[in-house]
């Protein structure tokens, strides 16, 4: 497993070794104990267990997001792509942070088995690009409604550059009508 800093440190990309020959190929999509270390190499803290996965399957053009949860069940998300592809974005909501407001935006499919580490405090958001797209992620805590919040995808004061190209965008009602950054209730 390689991890990879992006432009937000606390948030990184895991490219997981791949072992193939002529049957196919194996991969081992998570070991708790070499993600901690890997995430130790970078100084970053060790992620707390993981307690439940999630699994969604969206057609091409939905937008699910950005999505948080706040304290005390704040969630960290390990998300990847199994089938199909999408554009996944991790926003820092944390006020205190030198980071704060800023987003990362990396592209999980089934060819390049990437995942993506998004600690608490931040605001997580995808794009599916392709039907059919599987999307699995694991939480460190269990999802609670009352801690449920969101941010507006398109808020101008983050400014995220979807690949929207000449996709119809599909959302929630919710996820229309989500606070701005400046409006929501954040950590």
């Amino acid at each position: 497993m390689k991890l990879i800093p992006t432009r937000i440190p606390d948030v990184v990309i895991i490219e997981p070794a791949v072992f193939g020959d002529d049957r196919g190929w194996f991969m081992e999509s998570f070991n708790q104990e070499r993600f901690n270390n890997e995430l130790a190499k970078l100084g970053l803290p060790a992620a707390r267990p993981f307690v439940q996965d999630n699994h969604s399957c969206s057609k091409a053009g939905v937008l699910r997001g950005l999505h948080y949860q706040l304290p005390p069940h704040a969630q960290g998300k390990l998300v990847r792509v199994v089938q199909g592809a999408a554009f996944d974005v991790a926003v820092d909501i944390r006020r205190d942070s030198p980071t704060f407001g800023q987003w990362v935006g990396v592209e999980l499919n089934a060819d390049n088995k990437r995942q993506l580490w998004i600690p608490e405090g931040f605001a997580h958001g995808f794009l599916a690009l392709q039907d059919e797209t599987h999307f699995l992620y694991k939480t460190t805590a269990l999802y609670a409604k009352d801690s449920e919040r969101s941010v507006l995808w398109s808020d101008p004061a983050i400014g995220i550059d979807w690949p929207v190209g000449q996709m119809a965008l599909r959302l929630t009602p919710k996820d229309e009508q989500a606070p701005v950054l400046r409006g929501a209730d954040l950590f």
